[in-house]
């Protein structure tokens, strides 16, 4: 058995404190936690930094003075480098460890970490996240896991200080899947969103009155309640980013491929989203999804 994570006993290391990873650091020193960070940036630390916590100078480093290692990276490139790599996570752990990655990356690779890991008498889990940075900062967000159940137990009071939806999927790969299944609903509801506010634009509405009428009803989503508004303040900052989700869309793409079943909507949603990066705003974010009917009106994004 993995003992249970508390502030007085476990020692928490951190990688990835990007626009979402330095919320959830925040929500663990808040509780109390002990923390040591690694960022490939350095001054994006900053903040967490001040609030308290260590630095290291790399992620083998972080694993030495952690009992639980979680990282939330980019790609899953920048994964197999922080954990697997020569100076990663896995290189710098003691046995008994849990490490914890919560970036949505490719799900073969979440069981490839679980296996190296296991052979170190390490846990792995894997735990992507879903609510943007309004959920890292309010502690909202959904956290889907896939791993072993002792582990999981072992740290889901460090779960429940980021997220207010925490549910074990299965086994490693199972948190990657479903984060699969909340990607392909998200794209088709930007789709539909960024499709709404521009029928309503061209039939000469007031679209601040209706996203009123809409919100409340059947039509209501996060990314309408969310997302809606920031698309009528031409607030286009990432909350998640272009880049990030083209990423994630094509890991969906390739497992529909590998599981041999058509998505059209999917492919729509891709492929849309391949063509906002393309146009050079991959570090806007996922709301900017609109910009492309500019694409049609003024052949430009």
């Amino acid at each position: 058995m993995i003992a249970k994570a508390t502030p007085k006993d476990t020692k928490i290391g951190w990688i990835g404190t990007g626009v979402m990873g330095a919320s959830m650091c925040h929500r663990l020193l808040d509780a109390g936690y002990t923390l040591t960070v690694y960022n490939r940036t350095a001054a994006k630390a900053k903040s967490v930094l001040d609030a308290g916590a260590n630095w290291a100078e790399s992620p083998a480093d972080v694993a030495k003075a952690s009992d639980v290692i979680f990282s939330i990276v980019g790609m899953p490139e920048d994964v197999e480098q922080t954990l697997l790599g020569v100076d990663g996570v896995l290189a710098g752990v003691s046995a008994g460890n849990v490490v914890v990655d919560m970036t949505t990356s490719t799900p073969d690779l979440a069981v490839q970490i679980f296996d190296a890991a296991k052979k170190l008498d390490v846990a792995s889990i894997d735990a992507p996240v879903s609510g943007g940075d309004v959920g890292a900062k309010n502690g909202k967000l959904s956290i889907m896991v896939g791993g072993e159940v002792d582990a999981v137990a072992a740290v889901t009071p460090l779960f429940d200080q980021m997220g207010s939806t925490v549910v074990h999927q299965g086994p490693a790969g199972a948190g990657q899947h479903t984060k699969m299944v909340n990607q392909i609903l998200v794209a088709a509801g930007m789709v539909g969103v960024s499709e709404a506010l521009e029928y309503a634009k061209a039939a000469g509405l007031n679209s601040e009155t209706v996203l009123q009428s809409v919100s409340s009803g059947a039509a209501g989503s996060w990314a309408l309640t969310n997302l809606a508004p920031r698309i009528l303040n031409d607030d286009f900052n990432p909350g998640f980013y272009v880049d990030h989700f083209v990423k994630d869309l094509g890991i969906a793409v390739a497992e529909c491929n590998r599981m041999k079943i058509q998505l059209p909507g999917l492919d729509l949603a891709n492929r849309l989203y391949d063509q906002l990066q393309a146009g050079g705003h991959g570090s806007l974010g996922t709301q900017a999804l609109v910009k492309l009917f500019e694409i049609e009106k003024h052949g430009r994004i």
